[in-house]
């Protein structure tokens, strides 16, 4: 007897929950740009109005991800919070990848300080695989005893 069969279905399992995360991440990065242009024009700035972007498109993404791309993984209804936080955290270092890499753009690119959505779509693109791995392994594990 081979473990060929169960590897295959993890993989093509593996690969089904990154299609919906990047598909959610997708999403997020219309929310992000969106926000981050409505701070521009409150006059937060470049780099601070990328923050509140970032943390508005964080938390959209947690909450796409806990309903759609891992709904079947049990969790409780008291550790939202818990979880919220816990996704932050661990998308720290992917969310270090993605501001590094806009605020590398935006200061050394004229184009992409003139479009800083461009900004935007390089950093998510440069944190996704990061995300998705610290998500799988760290947020929403298929079975928590602490919920």
């Amino acid at each position: 007897m081979t473990l060929e069969p169960v590897f295959g279905f993890v993989e093509r399992l593996w690969k089904a929950e990154f299609m919906r995360f990047a598909a959610i991440g997708t999403a997020a990065f219309v929310v992000d740009s969106a926000v981050l242009y409505a701070a521009l024009a409150l006059g937060l700035g470049l780099y601070w109005g990328r923050a509140v972007s970032y943390l508005v498109a964080a938390t959209f993404t947690w909450y796409g991800n806990r309903r759609i791309t891992f709904a079947t993984h049990a969790r409780g209804a008291r550790a939202v919070t818990a979880e919220w936080i816990r996704f932050l955290l661990a998308n720290l270092v992917g969310g270090a990848v993605n501001y590094t890499t806009y605020a590398m753009l935006v200061s050394l690119l004229p184009l992409v300080r003139a479009y800083p959505v461009l900004g935007v779509a390089a950093g998510s693109i440069a944190g996704l695989g990061v995300n998705f791995t610290l998500s799988k392994l760290l947020v929403f594990r298929a079975s928590r005893s602490a919920d």
